[in-house]
Parts: C-alpha cells; sequence; structure tokens
C-alpha cells in the first residue's frame, strides 16, 4: 500500500512542480533539405530559384539574383510574384551591416479616406478589392532597380535575359498552379474577358507562354526604371487603368519612390533577429511575440506541446492587439515602437496569463482589429559565395490582385488598396475594425504583416527566411525561428513542422490538419480555448535558408506549395 502511495505522490508532484518534458530530437539527418557549399535560392518556383542561382554562379551577387528572381516569380508565379505589386526587403551584406528597402504600393495622389463609402456612409468592399480604383500604386519595378542601383554588380540586360527568355519559351504549368487559375477563372473572366491568356483551361503538364510580358521586360531592361514610371509601359498602364475607372495617372507614377529604412531588430538568446519596419507590421510583432515567450522553457516543454501552445497563444493573442491600433505607415503616423518592445511593457503585457486557463481576447486591450488581409503572397530568401544575404516578401495582395490583366503588357495589377482601413473604427464584412493610423492618404503605404527576416547567431549569418500568409505571416517565420533554436530542427524540418496561430481576434486557435493530437485539442478547450482546423488549412509557405556549423547552407523549402531550392 505505500509503494502505491508513493508512486502517486510522485504522479501528483510532477503535475503540480511541471517536471519538464525529455527535449525531443529533431536533428535526423534525413530531415535535411537541399544543401550547397556557396549560394542558395529558395522561392516559389523551381524556375525562379534556378535562374537565380545561375546569376550569382555568373559572377553575380544576392542583390543581382534577387533583380532575376523577382522577375521570374512575376513570369511562372503571377498568382502573387509581380510587376504591378509591391513588397519588403531586408538584406546583410558580407560585412555585417544590415539595412531595409520598403517598395510597398502607395495610395494615389486623387486617393481620399472615404473613397470606398457608399452614399450612406458605409464601406463598399467591392470597390477596395476589385476594378480600378482597388489598385495601389506599383512599387515592385522601382525596388528593383533601387537595389540594383545601389548594390548590383552585373548589367541588367544579362540579369533579365534568362527571364525575358523564360517568357518566351513558357514554363510548366503544375498541378496546384492549374488548379488555383481554375479557381479563379470566372473572376479573372469578370474582370477582363475570357480570352485574356489566364482565363483560359490549363492542365498539370501545360506549357505557358506570355510574349507580352517577355515585351515588356525587354523595354524595362533597355530603358531601365522610367520605362515603368513615365514611358510607354507606364502609358499603357494609366491608360487600361482609367478605362476600368481607376484613378492613378502618370503624375501618381512620377511621383513613386522607394524608401530605404532602418530594419527592426532585437534579440532573443543568442540570437539577434532583422526584420521589416513599419510599414510592414511584421518585424515588431514578432519581436513582441519573442521578448514575450522568451522567459518561458519552451525547449523542455516540447515542441508543440500544451505548454509551448499555450504561451506563443497568449503572447501572439496580445501582440495583435497592438497591431492594429499603433501601426501604419511611419511616414504620416507616430509608431512607439521602442515602447512597443519594451521588456516593461511586455512583462505587465504577460502578467495576465496562467497556464490554468486562457485569457479570453474581451480583455485584452489595446487596439482596433487590423484590416482583413489576403494570404497570397509570395517569399524568397538568398545567399551569395561572398555571404551577402537577402530576404525579399511581394504580393499583389489578393490572387491575382484585382484580377485586372493588362494584356498588352502581360501582368496583373494589384488591390493593395484593400489592406487600408476603409472606415476606420467601423466593422467590415468580417466583422473587422480598421484603426485610424491605417486610414487613407494620398501617397500613404497600407499596413502588411509581410515580415522577411535575417537572423543572426554570435554575429554571424545564421538564418534567411520569411512566407506568405497575410496575418498568419509573422506567426509562421516565428515558429520557423523557435524551431531551430529551441527545438533543434534542421531548416527543412523547421520549414515541414505543423504550425498554429493566435491574432486575438477572432478570439481562435487555429491549427494546420496533422501533428497535433486530439489530447491536446481536448485539454486546450477545457482550459478555455477555441479551437479551429480545417482539413485544408495552411499556416505560411517558409522559405528559408540555414547556415550550417560546417557553414555549409541547407535549404528548407515550403512543401505546402511548388516552391524549390536551387544551390551550388
Amino acid at each position: 500500500m505505500k509503494k502505491y502511495f508513493v508512486f502517486f505522490l510522485l504522479i501528483i508532484l510532477q503535475q503540480s512542480c511541471k517536471i519538464p518534458k525529455e527535449p525531443q530530437d529533431f536533428s535526423a539527418p534525413a530531415e535535411r533539405g537541399l544543401t550547397a557549399e556557396h549560394a542558395m535560392v529558395v522561392s516559389a518556383r523551381k524556375e525562379a530559384s534556378e535562374i537565380g542561382k545561375e546569376i550569382i554562379k555568373q559572377g553575380g551577387n544576392a542583390f543581382d539574383a534577387m533583380v532575376a528572381t523577382e522577375m521570374a516569380l512575376a513570369v511562372v508565379y503571377p498568382y502573387a510574384g509581380n510587376l504591378g505589386g509591391g513588397g519588403f526587403m531586408v538584406y546583410r551584406l558580407k560585412n555585417g551591416k544590415t539595412g531595409a528597402l520598403d517598395f510597398r504600393e502607395k495610395a494615389p495622389l486623387g486617393a481620399d479616406r472615404n473613397m470606398y463609402l457608399d452614399s450612406l456612409g458605409n464601406a463598399d468592399p467591392q470597390k477596395s478589392r476589385f476594378g480600378g480604383l482597388a489598385v495601389g500604386v506599383p512599387g515592385t519595378v522601382a525596388g528593383i532597380f533601387a537595389v540594383h542601383e545601389k548594390f548590383g554588380s552585373l548589367p541588367v540586360e544579362k540579369i533579365l535575359a534568362p527571364v525575358i527568355a523564360l517568357a518566351q519559351q513558357g514554363f510548366v504549368v503544375t498541378a496546384k498552379q492549374a488548379a488555383a487559375l481554375a479557381h479563379h477563372r470566372n473572376s479573372i473572366i469578370k474582370a477582363n474577358h475570357e480570352n485574356v491568356l489566364f482565363a483560359q483551361s490549363y492542365e498539370a503538364g501545360d506549357t505557358l507562354k506570355n510574349p507580352a510580358l517577355a515585351k515588356t521586360l525587354q523595354r524595362l531592361a533597355a530603358k531601365g526604371r522610367e520605362e515603368f514610371y513615365s514611358g510607354e509601359t507606364a502609358k499603357e498602364l494609366v491608360q487600361f487603368l482609367q478605362e476600368k475607372g481607376g484613378i492613378i495617372n502618370m503624375q501618381d507614377l512620377a511621383a513613386y519612390q522607394v524608401k530605404w529604412r532602418d530594419p527592426v531588430t532585437f534579440t532573443y538568446d543568442d540570437l539577434r533577429v532583422i526584420s521589416m519596419s513599419p510599414p510592414s507590421s511584421g518585424g515588431i510583432v514578432m519581436g513582441q511575440i519573442m521578448k514575450m515567450i522568451r522567459p518561458y522553457p519552451l525547449h523542455e516543454y516540447g515542441h508543440n506541446s500544451l505548454e509551448a501552445i499555450q504561451v506563443i497563444t497568449e503572447a501572439e493573442r496580445r501582440a495583435y492587439a497592438d497591431r492594429g491600433f499603433y501601426l501604419g505607415d511611419s511616414d504620416f503616423v507616430d509608431i512607439p515602437s521602442e515602447m512597443l518592445l519594451s521588456e516593461d511593457y511586455l512583462k505587465e503585457r504577460m502578467s495576465s496569463f496562467s497556464f490554468q486557463k486562457a485569457t479570453p481576447s474581451s480583455t485584452i486591450g489595446h487596439g482596433n482589429i487590423p484590416v482583413a488581409e489576403s494570404l497570397e503572397t509570395t517569399h524568397y530568401s538568398i545567399v551569395d559565395a561572398e555571404g551577402n544575404a537577402v530576404s525579399v516578401t511581394t504580393t499583389l495582395n489578393g490572387a491575382y490582385g484585382s484580377k485586372l490583366y493588362i494584356e498588352e503588357l502581360g501582368f496583373f495589377l494589384n488591390n493593395e488598396m484593400d489592406d487600408f482601413s476603409a472606415k476606420p473604427g467601423v466593422p467590415n464584412m468580417f466583422g473587422l475594425v480598421g484603426a485610424e493610423a491605417n486610414s487613407i492618404a494620398p501617397e500613404k503605404r497600407m499596413l502588411s504583416s509581410m515580415t522577411p527576416t535575417i537572423v543572426e547567431k554570435e554575429g554571424q549569418l545564421y538564418m534567411v527566411l520569411g512566407s506568405p500568409g497575410g496575418s498568419t505571416i509573422i506567426t509562421s517565420v516565428m515558429q520557423t525561428i523557435l524551431n531551430v533554436t529551441e527545438f533543434g530542427m534542421g531548416m527543412q524540418q523547421a520549414v515541414n513542422a505543423p504550425r498554429f496561430h493566435h491574432q486575438w481576434l477572432p478570439d481562435e486557435v487555429r491549427f494546420e490538419p496533422n501533428g497535433f493530437s486530439e489530447t491536446t485539442f481536448n485539454t486546450l478547450q477545457q482550459k478555455g480555448y477555441n479551437i479551429e482546423v480545417g482539413e485544408s488549412t495552411i499556416i505560411g509557405k517558409v522559405d528559408a535558408i540555414l547556415v550550417l556549423p560546417t557553414g555549409k547552407l541547407e535549404a528548407g523549402a515550403d512543401p505546402r506549395g511548388d516552391d524549390a531550392a536551387a544551390g551550388f
């Protein structure tokens, strides 16, 4: 009897003291992704990664490869790759210097805060998502030429030559790509007509050629940035938009400028994380989450354990509550970045957390609910033979953007204006409320969750990563970093691992369908968490590079898409 009493006493003590589990080992060699000695490119499509790699092999650097990869994605992945959109880049030079480039779209000069309201003062989501009024002034072309001017080494003509050939000769449609085109076919036809290139019926294995885009790229290679912002391409773009009810004019294009910015930096244990600054919310929100979870021994809890899920969820809940209220375009609003990332502030934010039960989002301030963001973005990561690193996330916002396709130019236009708060303080069709900081104003950049990130360890390059996925981008990037640093995973395994997400409101924890136990779900529900598990739920598509202790590079290309790595 005494033996059984001691046994049960040990169980009670273990539960009350939360004796740590044996750490899980995720470092099995079989889980390694593609490795390379010198350079690596990881993107949403094999063709784009291969072109970026070849540019480096021909003597180019990471920035030359950025230009080539960005434009190659516009050819093979028009779902999000683009000339008619925008994005962000975080970079680290071989000497350790870091920086960021903002080539996010901007509101036209003729935009105003009430432009999407109807006669009754209600927001009309159709106007901000479809048609000419949904389009922001594109920044991608200005971005690639700004990068090349500052850091490029090869001539633009040489960099774009393989991209032009790809558009002329065509690329093979994948099964996932054929499904996406079929899904959006009616919307593309509605915005254009049934004979446009991407409104045709495609099957996996078909070859898709885009000669119009090849001609546009040839003009860019010959005439440079100004071709897009004041030349023949600009005139075609403006004429097309005005026929579709848009307000972008030649003055808007001529006025567009990129912004070189200081990235957000913060530490997590022995890591220094370098990520995107506003108008991206990514760097600040990820910094808040990682600083709030830092005092907790995640490694001891175990990967995707009950305790780890609780800690990360509660930190996400609090950080996302701040996101919509405080964050916007820092050229237009004052953002209290230091306060949002301060240890004292974040300690106070987590003071109400308990392992015993969920903290209802209704009890958490501050801020208004962030605006709805589309999931259809794309990311690529590059490390060159000299040690320069580039992390770039780019988007059209929705899948194929506004669905407006300029046949003469061969590309889709964004619907990025939908990322503004159409009517600050009033719920939209999803029950989401935008904040004043993200209201519409001429030449203002809309808030984003894009989180291109570079991580250093002991002063050396360690990781390059990012993801598409709207508001889930931040948590996808963060969980991938934690998978490596806390749970000992290799890069590919860290990318493959199942993910979860919470964003304050709606007050639910979203899980990918595999990798979590029913016991975990049941216990979370008993503690007051609302669980959402979808059979086809995808949380992010992370493309990443890890510098191994040997100095080799390991890729993590997300199997949730057609993503692929290329290296040498």
